[in-house]
């Protein structure tokens, strides 16, 4: 049993790595050396180019990157490296809460530091070669330092806990923790813009003006009760444009990234932003915090009836059962699992982005939103025709023309 577990933890793992390649072939198959007919009138030839230069440069990262990835994972199991590091945390400490807790934090700082060069080629050599990279270096450092700021302040105490549960409880551990998270993610989709989002970026408020009237105009006639709407200063880091929807309740507030109110008029503004307000009104916010919470307590179950069974950390050469060691080799165990989930979520979010959109089109003006996602997608150089297997595998959001076509009379 024990060889048969360590086999699937790396054949699951080399198959992941394979289907994704795969994945990137399909959507290399869609490209071509012309315009094709479905973009005229959305991009010109060199548009087109360009775009086809930027996806091909982020593939060969992604290879390189998930190939170097893939072999660190397979060397810590193959050679006993999670064993390794369980024996350093059972050396410094005889707590197995903080075994467990130095355990993930060596893994986890250890794997940010391994990333760090594939993160910086991609925001300092492939976005900055193609225009979107505005980021200094000093402000490269200080996010990757804040990140881990964050994983101490608040990562460390909720892992703590669940592991606490864990010794505490036994098998009912999973009831607690899944409580907890689900407290953490309220509270996170609360308040996330308000206590994360200062930590990297400077959020003010909308200006009175022709664009917060337009908006409030808008909300108004749609029954949205709206007080928030902030400027955030994302060309400190990149020129593409974005917009996005926060929180619920009286912590609702809809923010405009300051590149987007720099390139687009304002009734473009308005068409994006009565999409955001669409996802809203139609409660799919609320829905999509619901189904990660029932989501999340079907993960902790099953982790409940098997995190108990030495064969998980025999299987990665550990001698000794514990819950951080269960974690790992469930994690990668769980990861077909997790693949069907993300089909179906993708698919929820993808139909919430054409009832979005559908909004628009009752609401407001379909036409000003097609423009504004044509804009969109050129000015980010977004693949604008991929492969509807790729699709189907990673998109949550609908494809361009798709959104196109629905938004037509």
């Amino acid at each position: 049993m024990n060889n048969f577990i360590f086999y699937l933890i790396i054949i699951i793992p080399v198959a992941g790595f394979i289907i994704e390649r795969y994945l990137n072939h399909l959507n290399k198959s869609m490209w071509s050396d012309t315009l094709p007919e479905k973009l005229k009138g959305i991009c010109d030839d060199e548009e087109y180019r360009k775009t086809q230069r930027y996806q091909k440069d982020n593939d060969r990262l992604s290879l390189w990157s998930s190939s170097f990835n893939l072999a660190v994972i397979l060397i810590m199991i193959i050679a006993g490296g999670f064993a390794m590091v369980d024996t350093l945390a059972r050396s410094i400490s005889v707590n197995m809460i903080l075994i467990s807790l130095i355990f993930f934090g060596i893994i986890g700082l250890a794997s940010d530091l391994i990333n760090i060069p594939f993160s910086y080629f991609d925001s300092f050599v492939i976005e900055k070669k193609y225009g979107f990279n505005t980021m200094s270096i000093r402000t490269f450092i200080t996010d990757h330092i804040k990140s881990w700021f964050i994983a101490l302040l608040v990562g460390v105490p909720v892992l703590g806990l669940i592991t606490w549960f864990y010794y505490k409880t036994g098998m009912n551990f999973w009831l607690y923790a899944w409580g907890l998270i689900t407290v953490f993610s309220v509270f996170i989709n609360l308040f996330y813009s308000e206590l994360i989002v200062p930590l990297f970026n400077k959020q003010s408020p909308l200006q009175e003006g022709s664009l917060r009237t337009a908006i409030e105009a808008f909300a108004q006639k749609t029954g949205f009760k709206l007080k928030n709407i902030y400027v955030i200063d994302g060309s400190k880091r990149s020129t593409k444009a974005n917009a996005y929807f926060s929180g619920f309740g009286p912590k609702k507030r809809i923010v405009l990234y300051d590149t987007l109110q720099k390139e687009f008029t304002v009734e473009e503004i308005v068409a994006v932003l009565a999409h955001e307000i669409g996802h809203y009104k139609k409660k799919h916010v609320l829905l999509t915090l619901v189904l990660s919470v029932v989501l999340t307590g079907l993960m902790l179950f099953l982790f409940s009836l098997v995190v108990n069974s030495p064969k998980l950390s025999q299987a990665i050469g550990a001698q000794n059962t514990s819950f951080h060691l269960g974690l790992v080799v469930f994690g990668i165990l769980y990861s077909p699992l997790s693949l069907v989930i993300g089909l179906l979520t993708n698919f929820i979010s993808r139909k919430n982005e054409f009832a979005a959109d559908r909004f628009v089109k009752e609401n407001y003006n379909p036409d000003l939103l097609s423009v504004a996602l044509k804009k969109l997608s050129v000015k980010n150089l977004s693949n604008m025709m991929p492969h509807p297997t790729y699709v189907f595998f990673h998109y949550s959001h609908p494809p361009l023309l798709r959104r196109l076509e629905k938004l037509e009379p």
